[in-house]
């Protein structure tokens, strides 16, 4: 099986820090080739990969301003369609504009729709509903108008993770910083908690973060570290108490949520979009639906076992688990498309 993956290109895939959806490309691409499958990365010029590497845009559009998005999206995609031919499959993360070369091209395309961001692209992934597959990276991200394949959550090797029993005495907010994520909200939990709190993440909206955020910075109660990369994530995450995950709209998933419980640290998320599929209460997390809850759970901490926590992620969300059940819907589609 010959195997196409056409990942983002706003950052370098993997990403060098912040890049959920070029981290998930690269997972696949690097478990597909793991298992001996004929597999082309289609992404930035400096990603890093075992696979073969095919490019179009010579650097991230996030680091070289010098890029228009549109343009270089345009000479990415088409890059990988003007030579479909040499796939089995093509697997796209690029969410729905390569969905409008799949009536000009005879390789099936599945496509994991890694959310919405907006209602407005839904009549898109209509059109195309019936020629090509859709797979839901959480039962929650579903749209009703919509068929999907299947439901395939992301996954992770748990080798890049630290196990950490023994945790520290603070807590911690890790993603991008944007009112959807409710950095603020991790601050008041924190403070009210009687906590130190250390925030990681992308700014991504500068105006929220300097009212909502800055003011509270004092590195001492309240500490932020910047955009960080995986080595200090992984210290984050295995060394905190708890990550603090109190979002504010329907999440898809989550990547940060599967890498603190992989590090044997519970997660404090409200209770919306994906977050109970991915957090047992009581064994990898709580599940609040207010601030005032949120500060509960923190004082019921101690009864989760972090060995437990991570055995419970590797479990679920292993990257073997991920690889697998994508082989088996790659292998559907071609099939349906020969029966076809």
């Amino acid at each position: 099986m010959k195997i196409a993956i056409l990942a983002p290109i706003a950052w370098r895939t993997p990403p060098e820090k912040y890049g959920p959806w070029e981290q998930v490309a690269s997972n696949i691409t690097e478990g597909l080739v793991e298992k001996g499958y004929d597999v082309t990365l289609f992404a930035t010029a400096n990603s890093i990969t075992k696979a073969k590497l095919e490019w179009a845009c010579k650097l991230p559009y996030e680091e070289d301003k010098e890029n228009d998005p549109k343009v270089v999206e345009c000479l990415h995609i088409s890059h990988l369609m003007e030579q479909a031919g040499r796939f089995d499959i093509i697997h796209n993360h690029f969410d729905f504009l390569p969905l409008s070369y799949s009536g000009l091209i005879k390789t099936p395309i599945i496509t994991t729709i890694h959310g919405f961001s907006s209602p407005k692209m839904i009549p898109v992934y209509k059109k195309y509903n019936n020629s090509t597959s859709y797979v839901s990276i959480s039962d929650s991200d579903r749209s009703d108008e919509l068929d999907y394949l299947a439901t395939i959550y992301h996954g992770l090797d748990p080798n890049n993770f630290t196990f950490r029993k023994e945790k520290e005495n603070y807590l911690l907010y890790f993603g991008r910083i944007h009112p959807h994520k409710g950095a603020h909200a991790a601050i008041e939990i924190a403070k009210r908690a009687g906590f130190r709190l250390k925030i990681a993440g992308l700014i991504q909206d500068e105006g929220y973060f300097n009212s909502k955020i800055k003011p509270f910075i004092d590195n001492k109660n309240v500490e932020y570290l910047g955009n960080v990369g995986p080595e200090t994530r992984d210290e984050l995450l295995g060394g905190a108490k708890a990550l603090l995950h109190p979002i504010f709209f329907e999440e898809p998933f989550g990547l940060s949520v599967l890498e603190a419980m992989m590090c044997g640290t519970p997660v404090i998320a409200f209770k919306r979009g994906s977050m109970p599929e991915l957090i047992t209460e009581g064994i990898s997390g709580f599940l609040p639906i207010n601030i005032s809850e949120a500060i509960l759970a923190i004082k019921t901490l101690d009864k989760i076992d972090p060995k437990i926590c991570r055995d419970y992620a590797v479990k679920k969300f292993s990257l073997e688990t991920m690889i697998n059940n994508y082989i088996e819907a790659y292998r559907t589609v071609i099939q349906n498309r020969s029966i076809k």
